[in-house]
């Protein structure tokens, strides 16, 4: 039996850069806050819902990394506590679809009964909300590939990047045609373009949990290459899953010739999950041709 080498979660490498995101949007928050009740304007105080949300995320997503990274294996834990991640990311698209949900039906009310805004100052804090989310994507734009907790926070900043520019151009509108309804209808755009996202997110996330195997891998294509290793006269028991983002792991029963090296044989299984599957942990169990070993049907 062979077991593949532990790994560090990959969102644990963006801890800084999360902490650095998560400390701009909390400064710019309450200011956010304040000025849309002051103006009056639904989209900025959808935009600053959005924020906090952010704020929220990017909170849960640091607490999930910090507690992964530090937690050690044990008798209870003995994958650590890697799926906080991947908990935090489906908390994220909860959280998204309740802001949507929320600006979406208020868009709606206002449409129905509009209401003055204040553009001048609506536009300043827009455009410095912009400011923070530019900040924010540049930040997170490379660890966004490698984790799914760092794709949460990085998908609220990208959303409320693009509903920072709504926010202006509703200001914009309002500053130089007098036309209020342009506040609540790019609030409502901004309500449904979340929506999106937000699913995507959720789905991924409970992709991993469901133990689904990964997308990028061809488990039926896995085993047949196993099964063409010189040595190997069968495969089963063949299982692939994704314990946290970035780190695939698999289990497997390798069915051996008689006098076939069985270390040689592990060591070419290896390389293979390897270097054509990208999976770095997993667990083989080479068996005899005879053995009575039965394959699981869960």
């Amino acid at each position: 039996m062979s077991h593949g080498h532990s790994h560090v979660g990959s969102g644990a490498r963006y801890q800084k850069r999360l902490l650095l995101v998560f400390g701009s949007v909390i400064v710019f928050l309450g200011a956010e806050v304040v000025a849309g009740i002051l103006t009056g304007s639904l989209a900025l105080i959808s935009d600053a819902g959005h924020m906090a949300t952010d704020a929220l995320g990017l909170g849960m997503a640091l607490a999930a990394i910090t507690a992964a990274s530090k937690a050690s294996t044990g008798n209870h834990r003995t994958f650590g506590l890697y799926r906080l991640e991947i908990l935090a990311a489906l908390a994220n698209a909860v959280l998204l679809f309740a802001v949507a949900g929320y600006v979406i039906y208020e868009a709606i009310s206002r449409i129905n009964n509009p209401t003055g805004v204040a553009p001048g100052p609506m536009l300043v804090v827009a455009v410095t909300g912009l400011a923070v989310n530019v900040l924010g994507w540049w930040i997170l734009r490379t660890g966004a590939a490698d984790s799914l907790n760092v794709e949460g926070a990085f998908l609220e900043v990208v959303a409320d990047l693009i509903s920072s520019l709504g926010v202006i151009l509703a200001a914009l509108i309002v500053q130089f045609t007098g036309w209020v309804y342009a506040d609540p209808i790019i609030a409502l755009g901004i309500g449904i373009f979340i929506l999106p996202r937000a699913f995507r997110l959720g789905q991924k996330a409970l992709r991993v949990l469901m133990q689904a195997a990964p997308e990028n891998i061809d488990v039926g294509l896995l085993g047949k290459r196993l099964e063409s290793l010189d040595g190997v006269t069968g495969v089963h028991d063949l299982h692939v899953w994704t314990l946290t983002s970035g780190m695939p792991v698999a289990t497997v029963h390798l069915a051996a010739a008689a006098g076939a090296d069985r270390d040689a044989l592990l060591a070419q299984a290896m390389q293979l999950l390897r270097d054509e599957f990208a999976v770095t942990h997993a667990t083989l169990q080479v068996e005899s041709g005879s053995s009575a070993c039965v394959e699981l049907t869960w």
